[in-house]
């Protein structure tokens, strides 16, 4: 269950992530800063990292509770393509190295992720024990774990933060 419980804090911080990249994008588009631009791509790359390393979280997840790999799984499916399209994205935007353009295209990301995630098929895969379990302390230790996430994924941004501009 330890598995489980730190795939699901990691996936959702990732999700938040790219969240908060497409909100300070889009505060950075509204209101012309350069500064939430960089944000945004700052959590962009966070959330896109902690999305990646997720993958393998998954498998190890379905290993022990399922007793093995089901890549047909529709969210696992999912998780892949948009790990691609994550890492493809943050790489142009690091070559393109413009943050208005980094800032909507995180904006579109998060959209489709969240269009994507609630559409797919959700096949032997639980919604979060944060939201469906009725036992108080796995609602805890699950909202500490994604606290921690969130927290670690707050340091990379901060670490990965544009710094070239003199606004950012």
């Amino acid at each position: 269950m330890r598995v489980i419980y730190v795939h699901g804090a990691w996936v959702w911080a990732a999700i938040i992530g790219f969240g908060l990249a497409a909100l300070a994008g889009l505060i950075g588009l509204v209101s012309r800063s350069v500064r939430a631009q960089a944000i945004s791509l700052a959590w962009g790359w966070a959330a896109t990292l902690a999305w990646v390393t997720s993958l393998p979280l998954s498998l190890w997840a379905m290993q022990t509770s399922w007793n093995g790999l089901l890549l047909e799984e529709p969210r696992w499916r999912l998780g892949v393509q948009f790990a691609v399209v994550a890492v493809l994205l943050q790489a142009a935007l690091l070559v393109i190295a413009r943050p208005a353009l980094g800032s909507l295209l995180n904006l579109a990301f998060f959209i489709a992720l969240v269009w994507g995630l609630r559409s797919a098929q959700a096949v032997m895969h639980p919604m979060t024990a944060l939201s469906s379990s009725e036992s108080i302390p796995i609602r805890l230790v699950s909202a500490l774990m994604l606290a921690l996430a969130l927290g670690a994924l707050w340091q990379v941004a901060r670490l990965v933060r544009p710094r070239g501009h003199p606004a950012a």
